[in-house]
């Protein structure tokens, strides 16, 4: 879906201005097309149609300053795009005020760059999907009781509390279906299809026998199936790891050919908060991410027990690092947003001997750790640096990320952390999640 904007003008404007209205128009045109539908400006004051998502402001003059209340009346993303390079023109920052302060408007976005002005369309326009129908499709039959039930009994996303949020605040229809079900489904999909379907899409480095990745694959058309008989899937998720006696696989392949072949995101272990976070990140930033259990260095053996590590790194300021993994490796990431992707056998004990398991890297540098907070009014977004992976043979980190917090935020971590899993998204992308939150109305909390 794309952003429908409508163009406001002033209908003091002379001559010359209605010039350079639609010059700056088609200026904007042919740099957003990919984002907004732009429709015939109107005059401030005219009626707004019901399916505008935004209003635009491709100019400002003076006239502004007459027609507070008229602008204050609307409740839409309010967008200032006045210069000629798609942003907001410096000469308008005393209107941006004028409106947020004198007019008391928390809707109003200035991007001072064409990234983050595409982040707020995108950012807009996902937020209406949600709403106009779009659903998370979770594979579960009973999600506490299962092979870790001591730790997965604990977690806020199974609770129809978290469901009703979810559901109330952003639109998105979550529906469940049963895993065991369409792990059964898997298992009588027709090889010789799931051989051919392999060969159509092969040429991905893998280490698994051929009987596991058949397997693997069989999974996928089984949930594939599954999700063209709904409508409107924007994510999927299962119980994969507390119900896995129910699956002679893992949906790890699964995942991958649904994103990089079905345009579908995913949620490791069914965490729907998860999916919320990646959909709402995601579909506006369009930044390689993924999920990651976090384990912070000051954790000490509580966390190194669950992963069968001695100690960590040796590192001089080992409070403000955090260790990245998950199923054995750094966690589940598609295919294109990795700089190594391999498909191997499993790691875990307690999924099936023939399960898989992505191993994989995303290229190091600049990164933030993200989360939706459970009440679902709160982003939290640690700032970091991915420095090298590390792996511990006969572990459960065989391959994990070495993440260090860029501004030796260790203990504030502690403090404000959410959950154990982490959405990592590359890049310096603070700035444009907090654009995000402004456009969902959700506090953005850089740590």
């Amino acid at each position: 879906m794309k952003t429908i904007l409508q163009p406001l003008c002033f209908k003091e404007i002379n001559q010359r201005e209605q010039g350079e209205l639609a010059q700056q128009l088609d200026r904007l045109k042919a740099l957003y097309g990919e984002e907004a539908e732009f429709l015939e400006p109107i005059a401030v004051g005219e009626k707004i149609p019901e399916k505008v998502h935004g209003v635009l402001f491709p100019q400002m003059i003076g006239a502004v300053f007459g027609h507070g209340a008229e602008i204050a009346a609307i409740k839409l993303p309010v967008i200032l795009m006045t210069s000629e390079f798609g942003t907001v023109e410096m000469w308008d920052w005393e209107i941006a005020a004028y409106m947020r302060e004198n007019l008391h408007m928390d809707n109003v976005f200035t991007p001072y760059s064409t990234q983050m002005a595409k982040v707020i369309l995108r950012a807009i326009a996902s937020k209406q999907t949600m709403k106009d129908g779009g659903s998370f499709l979770i594979f579960q039959d009973s999600p506490g009781e299962g092979m870790q039930a001591e730790i997965f009994k604990r977690f806020f996303w199974w609770e129809k509390e978290c469901i009703q949020k979810i559901e109330e605040n952003f639109g998105v229809k979550v529906i469940f279906r049963s895993w065991k079900e369409v792990s059964e489904k898997a298992k009588r999909m027709d090889h010789n299809s799931a051989q051919k379907l392999l060969g159509e899409r092969s040429g991905f480095p893998c280490t698994a026998n051929e009987e596991a990745v058949i397997r693997a694959v069989k999974l996928y058309m089984a949930i594939r199936d599954m999700v063209n008989s709904e409508e409107h899937v924007l994510g999927v998720g299962s119980n994969c790891l507390n119900e896995s006696f129910y699956a002679d696989t893992t949906p790890c392949l699964a995942w991958n050919w649904l994103f990089e072949y079905d345009h579908i995101l995913w949620a490791c272990e069914g965490d729907l908060v998860s999916l919320l976070s990646e959909t709402v990140l995601y579909c506006a930033l369009r930044k390689p991410l993924m999920m990651t259990n976090l384990y912070p260095f000051l954790m000490g053996m509580a966390a190194l027990k669950h992963e069968k590590i001695e100690q960590f790194p040796e590192l001089p300021d080992s409070d403000n690092y955090a260790l990245g993994v998950h199923c054995g490796y750094f966690g589940f990431a598609p295919q294109s947003f990795c700089t190594e992707w391999t498909l191997r056998p499993k790691v875990l004990e307690i999924v099936n001997e023939e399960a898989v398991a992505v191993d994989c890297r995303m290229a190091c540098g600049p990164v933030v750790l993200a989360k939706i907070h459970a009440d679902l009014k709160k982003i939290t977004v640690i700032e970091a640096q991915l420095e090298e992976y590390v792996g511990y043979p006969g572990s459960d980190c065989r391959n994990g990320a070495l993440i260090h917090y860029k501004h030796n935020s260790g203990h504030k971590v502690m403090e404000s952390l959410s959950s154990h899993h982490a959405i990592v998204i590359q890049g310096d992308v603070a700035p444009l999640i907090l654009q995000i939150g402004r456009v969902y109305g959700m506090e953005v909390e850089i740590l």
